[in-house]
């Protein structure tokens, strides 16, 4: 729906333009919201296929403007409200709301009956989804004042998004927030809510509201006369959306996520009411879901995972001392399986339950062993081939590592490079690993002529 609405708010803003163009005068509406979730309006102008019409039916989708509206346009980062438009047989779905010049734009489509300029609806808001952004929304101007308080003064709010579901604000600090820091911003939030002071909204001159102290946020465009949202003492700050009435309806304050965006730039997400209850009722059941499996008491939890995760690593070093040592001994068999090409010894072999680790390490010790010597190794990991080449030094100068594994790698459906001594190869067909190793001693007479 909210990739849908803004598309739609995209179309709305070209059309005005076009409209205006035209002549077509926006009609202004009057916005109740701040008092009301559901008042009666007057049909003024209506827009279908990029056109004024008299009339919409059937399931015509459309923007509609009316004289008065308790719809909040999407504005300050808060989401535009969403609901229906009524009457007698008639019902209209608002998908989104976007304010155009001094005109709010109600976009959706016919759900059933017609509705003609001219007519009188009820305008009705989604009054659940309108509370919960209401959460947010209050709660992100705390959460504005927590960071400051934590971070410093040089906070300043760079973006945000109100939505029903969560909140996300993006402000200006010049390091990560640490786990400790969080932690202390969420307390700050969560003691005001419980504080439950109240929302109290001011209309004043905008240099009055600024000397008084209030906050200007980032991407708000301010007229003479201004709200003012003060919550206790706590925070003040211009802003024109829609809020709680007493800071204790927001509930539970969860930050969800922090993360940066752009040099000196942070982002933290978050959520409020029954949505913070239900983030954190996830969390609840991913640990009791940790705790059967690791057959541990929540109290315990995190003491067998860390033993759990020691006891993993050790067993990987273990694994890839036992696989060195496979190919080691392997290696030493396989040595006796080189050929001589015009006095260099050339091996190339699939070194079966090797890594890339032990392939390496496997043909330094044959190119020792071997001197003067090209030797190219092979295995095959969870369905991908790994190839490792060596030349001995003396031998680089005719032919080079990089150039033998890129070659050989083709017929493995891969590619690799690396220096004329040592090089690595990955490929996805292992299949054709056996061509790929029958390849290498041509290759090396072929270079050495």
């Amino acid at each position: 729906a909210r990739a849908s609405s803004s598309f739609a708010a995209t179309d709305v803003m070209s059309l005005a333009a076009t409209l205006q163009g035209a002549g077509v005068e926006i009609p202004v509406s009057g916005f109740v919201g701040y008092e009301e979730v559901q008042t009666k309006g007057k049909v003024e102008l209506m827009i279908s296929n990029g056109q004024p019409v008299q009339t919409l039916g059937g399931e015509d989708t459309a923007t509609i403007f009316l004289d008065r509206t308790p719809f909040y346009a999407e504005s300050g980062g808060q989401v535009g409200d969403a609901g229906l438009l009524v009457a007698d047989g008639v019902e209209f779905s608002v998908i989104d709301t976007q304010k155009v010049g001094d005109g709010i734009a109600h976009i959706g489509r016919m759900i059933r009956g017609s509705i003609g300029t001219g007519d009188t609806v009820t305008a009705a808001v989604n009054a659940e989804r309108r509370q919960s952004t209401v959460l947010n929304h209050s709660a992100t101007h705390l959460l504005h004042a927590a960071l400051r308080t934590v971070l410093g003064t040089h906070v300043a709010q760079k973006g945000s998004l109100v939505a029903p579901d969560r909140l996300r604000f993006d402000f200006s600090h010049f390091e990560p927030v640490t786990a400790e820091q969080l932690g202390e911003i969420e307390t700050l939030v969560n003691d005001q809510v419980r504080r439950n002071n109240a929302a109290r909204t001011d209309v004043m001159g905008y240099d009055e509201a600024v000397t008084s102290g209030a906050v200007a946020l980032f991407g708000e465009k301010y007229g003479d006369r201004v709200r003012v949202l003060s919550i206790g003492d706590f925070s003040t700050e211009l802003c024109g959306g829609t809020h709680v009435a007493q800071v204790g309806e927001i509930g539970l304050f969860k930050i969800t996520s922090e993360t940066g965006i752009a040099a000196g730039v942070r982002r933290i997400e978050a959520v409020t009411g029954k949505n913070a209850l239900a983030w954190m009722r996830s969390g609840e059941d991913a640990l009791a879901s940790i705790a059967g499996l690791v057959k541990s008491g929540r109290d315990e939890v995190a003491e067998k995972v860390r033993q759990l995760v020691e006891r993993g690593r050790r067993l990987e070093k273990e694994v890839g001392k036992l696989k060195g040592q496979l190919a080691s001994g392997k290696g030493s068999d396989l040595a006796e399986q080189a050929v001589d090409i015009s006095g260099v010894k050339v091996l190339a072999a699939n070194v079966e339950g090797a890594d890339s680790k032990s392939l390496r390490d496997a043909v330094d010790r044959l190119k020792n062993k071997l001197s003067p010597a090209v030797v190219v190794l092979a295995t095959v990991e969870e369905g991908k081939v790994r190839l490792v080449a060596g030349v001995t030094k003396e031998t680089t100068a005719t032919i080079k590592a990089g150039e033998l594994i890129s070659e050989i790698a083709q017929l493995v459906g891969g590619k690799g490079g690396g220096r004329p001594d040592m090089a690595q190869a990955g490929g996805s067909d292992p299949s054709g690993l056996e061509a790929a190793l029958a390849r290498v001693p041509a290759f090396v007479s072929e270079r050495l002529g």
